[in-house]
């Protein structure tokens, strides 16, 4: 597949050739202490491909490093070469082949997923020193299960590296109250372009701290995070409700992520799209939570559409809270919500198991093979004044007969994220993220993928040519003026930041943002 849609989306990563370097050489003088394939070793293994399936590059060689020290001795080591590149590789969730290096080294982060794990405090609040290498289920199973903690906030899918979401943001239901996972996080060690292991924070070498939070692995490779934590509830209370129109369904969303006191609100707050039909993946039967629960389309007005609206929504509890209590925290909540009379669904599950919600998704996709078929996502953040147009023209437009995959739409606030990352969102205090998470079928044939891409860049173009307060999140640009457009009035400290960690330009070259600067004169 990857072959095929080799001839509709077309790359020539030019910024990574290393035609006339010896990569055995280098990498047999290198001393690390991990481990090295490089030949038919490197591309025999997943670091020339990626979740979204769309993209190949074969890099020179895979290394595995035990640690920082490797990594910062790779780094160097390609500072000594012409047009050597390096991109750090965490769990290949990637859409387009950022994490790839065509003929350059790709860093395999994995190998240093246990190099840190501890518990610290620091004036009066709790901590986890973890390996950028970590994967956040595994952060959560020994956070939970050994110390009864957790992260404050999360990505919705956890085998993601720790490393890999605080290079991009980390964003789930948690966000509207604790912001992104790269606000919540106080401390990190990186190894910089020129080969530097440094540590930073906001009070200790604060530029390039956020620059690296949300910086696409541009100005740096993170090997330690120091993330918050809180007590980890026991349970949640897992909760469904559907709505027939979209200005209900926004209204109350907003309200839950704006109440500024936590019992005052629900812990987590997302929604999505689905289709006015019995689809089994679209459709009715996407909603409940439970086997034995039924989705009755009689309870729908005659006014609702071809899509429909579910605001989906967890409140926190421990085993000590007395079941009424629950039921009274919930009950006041949903009496201020207007969703569809007996088109409401709940469950109880564990903490770790709503967490783990996705990997449910993901054996089922393993199963029937559309887990390692081509994932054309699109990302984006869309300013509130915005969406209900967004809503007109795509949900209820292009996309009314679904997507095969989650249509996530669920607001945020601006004022929980901080300006001094690098991430771009829109200007309204009240965003929304839109995920188009879409599955082909397996097999599906590169003519049609092509489409779907083809579909989701019409989306973006949409919205450009309506003036949107928007951002792509997750961005796949091809030209500098396109990424000088994603900055905006922020590209210049962008491009001085990349100057200053990364002179040479050899990170993250397959978010296609600079070119590799040649040794040669």
């Amino acid at each position: 597949m990857i072959a095929c849609l080799g001839r509709f989306v077309p790359e020539n990563d030019v910024e990574s050739r290393a035609e006339n370097d010896d990569v055995s050489t280098i990498c047999k003088s290198l001393g690390l202490k991990g481990s090295i394939d490089f030949g038919v070793g490197a591309t025999n293994g997943s670091a020339d491909k990626d979740f979204g399936g769309m993209y190949s590059y074969k890099p020179l060689a895979v290394i595995r490093p035990s640690g920082a020290d490797d990594v910062a001795v790779v780094i160097k080591a390609a500072h000594l070469q012409s047009n050597l590149t390096v991109a750090a590789r965490g769990n290949g969730h990637s859409i387009n082949g950022q994490a790839m290096a065509d003929r350059g080294l790709v860093i395999d982060m994995g190998s240093t997923g246990d190099s840190h794990f501890e518990i610290v405090k620091v004036k009066g609040s709790t901590y986890l020193d973890v390996s950028g290498g970590a994967l956040w289920e595994d952060v959560l199973k020994r956070c939970v299960e050994d110390f009864g903690l957790a992260p404050r906030s999360w990505t919705d899918y956890l085998r993601l590296t720790v490393g890999g979401t605080l290079s991009n943001a980390g964003v789930s239901g948690q966000a509207f109250r604790y912001g992104p996972q790269i606000s919540n996080v106080a401390q990190l060690d990186v190894v910089t372009g020129n080969g530097d292991m440094v540590t930073c924070s906001e009070s200790r070498q604060p530029e390039l701290f956020f620059n690296v939070l949300g910086g696409l692995g541009q100005f740096g490779i993170i090997t330690r995070a120091r993330v918050l934590l809180q007590s980890a509830p026991d349970k949640v209370r897992w909760i469904r409700l559907v709505y027939a129109e979209f200005d209900e369904f926004t209204r109350d969303a907003e309200l839950l992520v704006s109440l500024k006191e936590e019992r005052e609100s629900f812990d987590y707050v997302e929604g999505f799209v689905f289709v006015n039909s019995d689809d089994t993946v679209n459709g009715w039967p996407s909603v409940p939570l439970d086997p034995a629960q039924v989705f009755d389309p009689s309870h729908l007005p005659q006014t609702a559409g071809s899509v429909l609206y579910c605001l989906e929504v967890a409140l926190h509890y421990n085993n000590s809270d007395p079941r009424s209590a629950v039921d009274a925290v919930v009950d006041r909540l949903l009496e201020r919500l207007g969703f569809v009379s007996k088109l409401n669904f709940e469950v109880d599950v564990s903490y770790v198991d709503f967490l783990l919600r996705v990997k449910q998704v993901e054996e089922h996709a393993r199963a029937n093979g559309m887990w390692d078929s081509p994932h054309p996502w699109l990302n984006m953040f869309v300013s509130k004044s915005n969406l209900a147009e967004f809503n007109r023209a795509v949900f209820n437009e292009i996309l009314k007969d679904g997507i095969n995959g989650p249509m996530l739409v669920y607001p945020l606030l601006r004022s929980k994220w901080d300006d001094r990352t690098s991430v771009m969102i829109p200007e309204e205090e009240i965003f929304y993220l839109v995920a188009l998470l879409r599955f082909p079928p397996p097999h599906e044939d590169g003519a049609s993928i092509k489409k779907l891409v083809d579909q989701n860049r019409g989306i973006v173009q949409y919205c450009k040519d309506r003036g949107f307060d928007f951002k792509l999140f997750f961005p796949h640009y091809k030209s500098e003026e396109e990424w000088k457009c994603h900055f905006g009035d922020r590209w210049t400290r962008f491009r001085d930041s990349k100057k200053a960690f990364d002179p040479k330009h050899i990170l993250a070259p397959g978010q296609k943002i600079f070119s590799r600067i040649s040794n040669e004169p």
